[in-house]
């Protein structure tokens, strides 16, 4: 919410508030679960990016494992690497633009890498062993980056205006970005053989 909390509900039970998660002090702008379902990851217009491990203990008003505190600007980007679990990817705001590796066991920040624009969105792909990421301004793009030397492989232009968001189909080839001007853009990022 724009209180930073986040308000964890489980709607498979009757009573399905399971916790309040509280450390943000400004708007939570970024929220991703990772892959085995046991952590989650949230970024704030604070800057700070929030590690919680999730368990069927987890108190009603639960604290977070790490908080990541390298961005200067707010995270709205956070991405966990499908093949390593303990990897996750975020991205910082206008005053940041550097996408950052973490690992999150430890919370130590493993490598930063400046893109120039803002980070809007981050995606792995699997097959390639590559980062999505969109951007805004003032490039308005998305770009592809080889993991882990961060050598880019292309950018994708297109865009009239800031990528807000990215998902990615289930064969994991195609990259949907919703723009601030309400356009969907599909590309074909990833085609496998």
């Amino acid at each position: 919410s724009r209180t930073g909390t986040i308000h964890y509900h489980d709607v498979r039970i009757a009573q399905h508030h399971v916790a309040t998660l509280k450390t943000h002090e400004q708007e939570v702008c970024g929220l991703k679960w990772s892959l085995d379902g046991r952590y989650l990851a949230s970024g704030g217009n604070d800057n700070l990016v929030c590690l919680w491990h999730i368990s069927n203990s987890l108190s009603h008003e639960a604290r977070p494992i790490n908080t990541l505190r390298e961005h200067c600007s707010a995270v709205k980007a956070i991405a966990w690497c499908p093949w390593q679990s303990n990897l996750l990817a975020t991205g910082g705001g206008s005053a940041d633009c550097n996408i950052k590796f973490w690992d999150v066991y430890s919370g130590q920040l493993i490598q930063s890498h400046d893109t120039k624009p803002q980070i809007s969105s981050l995606l792995w792909s699997k097959a390639y062993r590559e980062l999505i990421s969109s951007h805004g301004f003032d490039q308005n793009q998305l770009s592809i980056w080889r993991y882990s030397d961060m050598s880019k492989v292309c950018d994708l232009k297109g865009h009239q205006d800031r990528v807000l968001m990215m998902s990615m189909s289930p064969d994991e080839e195609t990259v949907a970005s919703s723009v601030v001007d309400e356009t969907l853009h599909l590309c074909n990022c990833f085609a496998l053989d």
